[in-house]
């Protein structure tokens, strides 16, 4: 008898060192590797409820923590979500310098765990918490301090910190809604990318005004509890359903509280039987009604319940963006006239309405008014698209128009804008919305192609010259045209005033009537009155009668006598070698040729007293320091000109008023330089202290 008591107590001691051995948490090493197609592909916890791996996500894999239930899993939680699914060549390694990375086939890594202490194990826990150790065995890293649209039970959500819905049943990267637990106390339920505005929240747990309070799921009692620090109890997910204590609770049951895809945050339980199935209830959910959901339709759309069903529907004068998507809610079928002044086209729009309509964007106009009045204002104000109207009040908005829903058990109307039979049709001739069908591509034999390609370019190639001919040609007849007007009219305007010309013999003959009167004489000749442009202008013509061997001998006479008779004019003109006694060379005809330029380039003598500045009084060195300062402008008073020509004709006349002769060039270089043909380079200063006195 003692030894059959011996031996069961054996057994059962036995069978409570394996249970407690078979609880403890398995230890991932150092050099650990998973692969999505390679088995190990994951990791278990002991009771093999939770699994952490990778999982087939869209249309690759994913990292992750999943229930594993029958007859299909559950993800709580996933690992960098908005990360594109990797390929099953990807690795996840737990490498020997304690980094848990993610690598693909081109090598790139990327952390799953950024931790700042070393990392020597890890364990996938029964609560669902994957945990990184360090050589002391404490936790240095958790999943349940990175939740993601998922809390499971013991698990906390602390102040500041929120949930965001999944995109998708499939697709778990970020979606449209978020639970946020503010760190005023309050948990709210919004859309995501809001302002956690009250008119933006579709619910809250009312705790508003506690600070330090947590989001708690306790897995003993499956309540979901909104507490502080102390455990002291401020929101509990239900009042009415009893909860299991700790000795009666089915180990079996597993809790999680999640943000649907749908927007609204329900608690569930999970129930395993022995035959690894598992069912799953509803136990609690943040909103009854799915309409209540902000943002469960998208813009311009609005939700109703069809047989206790949410489903979304376009508004008056608008049609889905895409049908397969109602999320994304409806676009115009009508063109919108422009808005002036408030004002709008009232002859342009009707006003169509619907019944118990209610909820919108927080309005931009809220005043008082009768029903009537109401439909009237918004049809005649271009930034009213639509207005709800409740018990004399009425709200305007404006495009998009959002939150909106019917509510069977109110009395509101809603007045919508729609465009008339007119602008529907213009903006849609055909009264029909079709999605554009993609063209098939069109296959062209090779050989045709570069044959059409040869003929096409030669084409275009002989239409290219034949059309350049053709307008050269006009532009040639047009402009020889127009110049002939010029000659005949007389008239060459300012180009005759600034250029040089070259006249035939013939034309100087009949110019000065066959050299009739004889204004004076010279060494070279005789000069005669002539008269240009039909009378219009009296010019001087040199006819040279004789050329002799001493030509330069007797040039400088001709000079010297000049200047005792002062037959030039002022001195102003004349080049400095006049007053300094030095030889007189042909170079002195440039001085005066270029204060000359000088002058008709800025309509104003040499020497002017009547000046702002006295740097302005001589010509030359007013226009030297406009030259070195870029400010060509000044000198022709802001009018228009081209700026290179100006440039041309200013260096030209600085060259020509050098006090050295050898520096001035010669009268050809200065008719090429005034024509382009020759470069002008950039002049020194001249001197101006021999042109000081008139």
């Amino acid at each position: 008898m003692e030894s059959t008591i011996s031996i069961l107590v054996f057994l059962v001691l036995l069978y409570l060192l394996t249970s407690v051995t078979e609880a403890q948490p398995k230890l991932i090493k150092l050099g650990s590797i998973l692969s999505p197609t390679i088995p190990p592909t994951s990791l278990f916890s002991p009771s093999r409820r939770f699994a952490f791996g990778f999982y087939q996500e869209r249309n690759g894999y994913a990292i992750g923590i999943w229930f594993v239930g029958k007859p299909e899993k559950t993800v709580v939680w996933t690992a960098n979500r908005d990360d594109p699914p990797v390929s099953p060549n990807a690795t996840l390694d737990f490498t020997k310098d304690g980094k848990l990375l993610l690598r693909n086939v081109q090598g790139q890594e990327k952390l799953i765990a950024n931790v700042s202490d070393t990392a020597s194990s890890a364990s996938m826990l029964d609560s669902g918490n994957f945990v990184l150790y360090n050589n002391e065995f404490n936790i240095i890293w958790q999943s349940f301090d990175f939740p993601t649209d998922t809390i499971l039970g013991s698990q906390i959500l602390t102040a500041g910190h929120h949930l965001v819905s999944s995109l998708s049943e499939t697709d778990h990267s970020t979606g449209r809604f978020r639970l946020k637990m503010q760190v005023d106390g309050n948990l709210v339920l919004y859309p995501l990318n809001t302002n956690d505005t009250p008119e933006e929240a579709s619910w809250s747990s009312r705790t508003y005004g506690y600070s330090e309070l947590q989001l708690y799921l306790n897995q003993s009692t499956g309540a979901l509890l909104v507490r502080n620090n102390t455990g002291y109890i401020r929101f509990r997910s239900s009042n009415n359903k009893k909860f299991p204590n700790d000795t009666d609770t089915d180990t079996d049951t597993i809790f999680r509280a999640t943000v649907d895809v749908d927007g609204n945050f329900r608690l569930y339980s999970h129930s395993f039987e022995g035959n690894g199935k598992s069912t799953m209830t509803i136990e609690w959910r943040a909103l009854d009604n799915q309409c209540h959901v902000k943002s469960f339709c998208g813009f311009n759309s609005y939700c109703t319940l069809m047989d206790n069903a949410a489903d979304c529907l376009c508004l008056n004068g608008f049609e889905f963006v895409d049908p397969n998507d109602k999320s994304r809610g409806c676009q115009s079928i009508f063109t919108r006239e422009s808005c002036r002044h408030g004002k709008g086209n009232a002859k342009a729009y009707n006003i169509t309405t619907l019944d118990k309509m209610t909820g919108g964007d927080r309005p931009y106009s809220d005043a008082s008014m009768t029903e009537e009045d109401c439909s009237k204002s918004c049809l005649e104000d271009c930034n009213c698209e639509a207005a709800l109207y409740h018990q004399g009040n009425c709200k305007k908005q404006k495009l998009p128009l959002r939150y909106i829903r019917r509510d069977q058990s109110l009395s509101t109307k809603a007045f919508l804008k729609l465009g008339n039979k007119t602008s529907i049709q213009e903006a849609n001739p055909n009264g029909t919305h079709p999605i554009p069908m993609k063209q098939p591509p069109v296959a062209i034999d090779s050989k045709k192609a570069n044959v059409l390609i040869v003929v096409v370019t030669l084409g275009f190639v002989t239409c290219s010259c034949v059309a350049i001919s053709v307008s050269g040609f006009f532009i040639y007849k047009d402009r020889a045209y127009r110049y002939r007007r010029l000659l005949g009219n007389g008239n060459l305007g300012l180009r005759e005033e600034l250029t040089l010309r070259m006249f035939s013999y013939n034309e100087l003959v009949k110019a000065t009537d066959g050299f009739k009167e004889e204004l004076g004489r010279g060494s070279f000749g005789a000069v005669y009155k002539g008269v240009l442009s039909r009378g219009s202008k009296l010019v001087a013509v040199k006819r040279l009668e004789k050329v002799v061997e001493e030509g330069e001998r007797e040039f400088r006479a001709e000079m010297r006598a000049i200047g005792r008779t002062q037959e030039l004019g002022t001195r102003g003109y004349l080049a400095p070698e006049w007053q300094k006694n030095t030889p007189i060379s042909v170079k002195a005809d440039i001085y005066s040729f270029g204060v000359v330029l000088l002058e008709i380039i800025c309509c104003r003598k040499n020497l002017e007293v009547h000046v702002l500045r006295t740097d302005e009084v001589i010509l030359s060195t007013w226009v030297y320091n406009c030259f070195v300062a870029r400010d060509l402008n000044n000198l022709v008073g802001g009018e228009e000109v081209d700026k290179t020509t100006l440039e041309t004709m200013v260096k030209v006349g600085l060259w020509c008023i050098q006090d050295e002769p050898h520096l001035r060039p010669s009268m050809k270089n200065v008719i090429l330089m005034l024509q382009g043909i020759m470069d002008v380079p950039v002049p020194p200063s001249p001197t101006p202290s021999s042109m000081t006195s008139s």
